[in-house]
């Protein structure tokens, strides 16, 4: 089957050899595994990470997100079976999606978004879960919850921004702020459901003084925490919440003493990486997104399309993601 690896990592993206197109032998499932026909795939930061800082000896398939039909099933599965189609995020101590065949664990799957294209599916799954589990089960915000409060979402134009606002907005009644500094990623925000957008590379404070808010309750700091972590901590009201996801160099958590506020880790990795009890609740909540997405409550965070999934196209997505300038999720669709 083809597949794009990388063999040497920390190679610039400009290098025709951070990403190759090569062959592989078919994967056969495991006993809780379906073999997904891939037909598309998204680039999330994720994947620029581990391409340039995880060494490997041997060629490297990078990609979580995905959407395909169901092409095989191990001996224990039944949540499906072979012609179903689904998307989902898989895990990042396996081999990835960008292969025409690809071995997921089924409690990590759900059914594709009747509604959706493949290439408008393949956006949400992973930004999706992590949106998911960052606002319910990392900062405990109750579904219908949150009147009165004020949610502060850093990076609201990226991928997991881009669905974590629509799902507060749709299913909380949180205040929802989003920041984004460009014109463009604003009007994106906005579009998504935002209440309001400031501009991060402004002080925050500022930004939500105009508004007529002096301080919120929730932050969902989704990149460039460490930047932020001074102006997050002052706005943060007492017994405030601070959630992220991405890997800021150092954070002194003594500032967040004073305020007593808390701070939460969101990976969606973790529930299938360690196969925890309650593993299978990615499956139930990318079920829950399709239902939604199929009822008109969320749409797809597509930004980009990048045509086939080959080489020099994943090259083309990662530098964008490099760049930091990205605006909703790249897809990449077909052989």
């Amino acid at each position: 089957m083809r597949a794009i690896a990388y063999t040497h990592a920390g190679l610039p993206i400009d290098d025709p050899q951070a990403l190759v197109d090569i062959d592989l032998d078919l994967p056969q499932p495991g006993p809780r595994d379906l073999r997904v026909a891939v037909r598309a795939v998204a680039v999330n930061p994720v994947d620029t990470k581990v391409r340039r800082g995880a060494a490997t000896e041997t060629p490297r398939v990078l990609g979580w997100d995905a959407v395909g039909v169901v092409d095989a099933v191990g001996s224990e599965v039944t949540l499906f079976q072979p012609g179903d189609a689904v998307y989902y995020a898989g895990v990042i101590d396996r081999p990835g999606s960008n292969a025409e065949y690809h071995l997921v664990d089924e409690r990590s799957v759900g059914r594709k978004p009747a509604t959706l294209d493949d290439a408008a599916a393949a956006a949400l799954p992973l930004t999706a879960i992590t949106a998911w589990e960052l606002l319910f089960d990392r900062l405990r915000v109750a579904e219908g919850g949150g009147e009165g409060q004020t949610l502060l979402v850093i990076g609201a134009a990226g991928g997991v921004g881009s669905i974590l606002v629509q799902l507060a907005r749709q299913l909380t009644q949180l205040t929802v702020v989003g920041t984004a500094s460009r014109p463009d990623t604003q009007d994106w925000v906005y579009a998504m459901g935002a209440h309001h957008v400031i501009d991060h590379s402004l002080p925050l404070a500022e930004g939500l003084a105009r508004l007529g808010i002096a301080q919120v309750e929730h932050v969902a700091s989704l990149t460039h925490t460490d930047q932020h972590y001074a102006q997050i901590v002052e706005v943060l009201a007492p017994q405030g919440q601070l959630g992220l996801i991405d890997d800021p160099g150092q954070l002194d958590v003594m500032a967040l003493k004073r305020k007593a506020l808390s701070l939460h880790w969101e990976l969606m990795f973790t529930r299938p990486l360690f196969k925890t009890a309650d593993m299978q609740k990615q499956h139930d909540l990318l079920n829950r997104v399709a239902e939604l997405i199929d009822a008109g409550v969320l749409q797809t965070t597509l930004g980009e399309h990048f045509g086939r999934i080959n080489a020099a196209n994943l090259r083309r997505a990662h530098a964008v993601l490099e760049s930091h300038r990205a605006k909703g999720k790249i897809v990449l669709e077909g052989w």
